[in-house]
C-alpha cells in the first residue's frame, strides 16, 4: 500500500526523536519515498544527516533555501506528497496548526497540503490532558486529521502517565491505514488461518507447517479497507491484528463448530487455515510411553469444513462469497481446478509449497487464482501482505 508513496515526516523537538528514525525505517522498507522536516528543536536531539542518510532525500530544516530550491519547497513538497505524518508531534506544533498558524517549514507544509495528516502527539502527560491541548486536538479531528494516540509509561521528564509517542510499528499500521482504499466497509469477513492441532495425548498432536501468516495477512488487509473482520486462527505465534476479532481454536473439530455457529450475515469466507485431514480416533488422557520398537495410531477423517460451507443452499440470507486455498507440491493446477468444482467455491488461491519462497513460515508467496467462470491469474512472486491485497481486489469486483 505504501510503495512509491511520497510521504512527508514532520519530526518535532523531543526526546521521542529517536522513535522516528525506526518509523522511517519502517516506511522506507515498505517503498515509500519519504521527505522529511525537521524543525529547529528537533535538530538539537538528532542531525539532519541521520534521517537523510536512511531516506536517500535532502532533509528539508528552513522555510526558504532559495540558493538549493528551483521552487518554494514546502509548497512543492505539500502538492506531491500523498500522506504527511507528525511524529512525534508536539503540544505546540499541534496547537500552531490548529490555530492556523505557518511560521516554519513543517506548519506551512501542512496547512499548504491536501494530502492526509497524521499526527503522533508525544508530550507530558500534564500538557497531554491539559483542555487546551484536548481542544486543539479535537479541532483538528474535525478537519479530518488522524491521530496516533500516545501510551502511558514513565516520561523523560520524570512523570509517569499518558505521553509516551506510540511504537512506531503503530504509527506505520495507521500511516497504511490513512493511504487504504475504504471499499469494504459494511461488508462482514470470516477468515480462518493457522494449522491445526489434532492431539494424541497430553504432550503430542499431528498438525502441519502452517504459520498463519497468509491468513493474517488478509485479516489485516480487510480491517484496512474497512471490512467487520473475524478472524478463526489455529494455534500461531503471531500477534493480533489491530482492529480484528479473534476466535482461537486449537482441533479441526473446533473450528468447524466456530466457523458454522458464526457465518451468519458473512458476505465472505476466506478459508486459508490448513485444517488436518485426520484425527486420532482415541486421544489418550495420559502419556504415552514409549514401550515397543513400532506403533500404531489409528485415525479418522476430520470434517471437511469448505466442502460443508459450499454445499450451504439454504438456512441463511444469502451464500457467502467462498474462497478456498490449495496448498500443493504437485499438479498445482489440476488439483486447483478439481478443487474449487468439488467444494462449489466461487474462487481459489493455489501455490506450490514445495517452493522455498512461496511455502509455510516464509513472507512471500507465489499464487495462482482461479474463478467459478474458468478465467485465473497468475500473481507471480510478492509479499504475501502485496497478495492479500489482491486477492481482495478480486473479491470486491465479484461481490453484488
Amino acid at each position: 500500500m505504501l510503495r512509491n508513496k511520497k510521504i512527508i515526516l514532520g519530526v518535532c523537538g523531543g526526546i521521542a526523536v529517536y522513535k522516528a528514525i525506526e518509523l522511517l525505517r519502517l516506511l522506507s522498507k515498505a517503498g515509500a519515498d519519504v521527505h522529511v522536516i525537521m524543525t529547529r528543536a528537533a535538530q538539537e536531539f538528532v542531525t539532519p544527516l541521520t534521517f537523510q542518510t536512511l531516506s536517500g532525500n535532502p532533509v528539508h530544516t528552513e522555510l526558504f533555501n532559495l540558493i538549493a530550491e528551483r521552487e518554494i519547497g514546502h509548497i512543492s513538497l505539500a502538492d506531491r506528497a500523498d500522506l504527511c505524518i507528525i511524529a512525534p508531534a508536539t503540544a505546540n506544533c499541534i496547537g500552531k496548526i490548529a490555530a492556523g498558524i505557518a511560521d516554519d517549514m513543517l506548519t506551512t507544509t501542512v496547512m499548504a497540503t491536501k494530502a492526509p495528516v497524521l499526527f503522533a502527539p508525544a508530550m507530558n502527560v500534564n500538557m497531554y490532558t491539559n483542555p487546551i491541548y484536548q481542544e486543539n486536538e479535537d479541532k483538528l479531528r474535525r478537519f479530518g486529521c488522524r491521530f496516533v494516540a500516545p501510551v502511558s509509561g514513565s516520561l523523560a521528564c520524570g512523570w509517569e502517565g499518558k505521553g509516551k509517542l506510540a511504537p512506531p510499528e503503530a504509527i506505520f499500521e495507521a500511516a497504511v491505514s490513512a493511504l487504504s482504499p475504504r471499499d469494504l466497509i459494511g461488508r462482514k469477513i470470516m477468515i480462518t488461518a493457522g494449522p491445526t492441532r489434532e492431539e494424541i495425548d497430553p504432550v503430542r498432536f499431528i498438525s502441519n507447517y502452517s504459520s498463519g501468516k497468509m491468513g493474517y495477512a488478509l485479516a489485516r488487509a480487510a480491517q484496512l479497507r474497512g471490512a467487520e473482520v473475524l478472524l478463526i486462527s489455529g494455534p500461531t505465534a503471531l500477534p493480533k491484528p489491530d482492529g480484528v476479532r479473534v476466535v482461537n481454536v486449537t482441533s479441526a473439530v473446533e473450528m468447524q463448530n466456530e466457523v458454522m455457529t458464526r457465518l451468519d450475515g458473512c458476505d465472505v469466507i476466506i478459508k486459508a487455515a490448513a485444517v488436518a485431514d485426520y484425527r486420532p480416533k482415541m486421544r489418550s488422557s495420559t502419556k504415552i510411553k514409549k514401550k515397543a520398537d513400532s506403533t500404531t495410531i489409528e485415525l479418522v477423517k476430520n470434517p471437511d469444513i469448505l466442502a460443508e460451507l459450499g454445499a450451504i443452499n439454504t438456512g441463511i440470507k444469502r451464500r457467502p462469497f467462498l474462497v478456498g486455498f490449495a496448498a500443493e507440491t504437485d499438479a498445482l493446477v489440476e488439483n486447483a481446478s478439481k478443487k474449487l468444482k468439488e467444494k462449489n467455491l466461487d474462487m481459489i488461491v493455489a501455490n506450490d509449497v514445495s517452493q522455498v519462497d512461496s511455502g509455510f513460515n516464509v513472507d512471500t508467496n507465489r499464487a495462482l487464482l482461479f474463478f467459478r467462470d474458468g478465467s485465473s491469474s497468475d500473481c507471480g512472486l510478492m509479499s504475501k501482505d502485496q497478495l492479500a491485497g489482491t486477492i481482495l481486489d478480486y473479491i470486491i469486483t465479484h461481490l453484488p
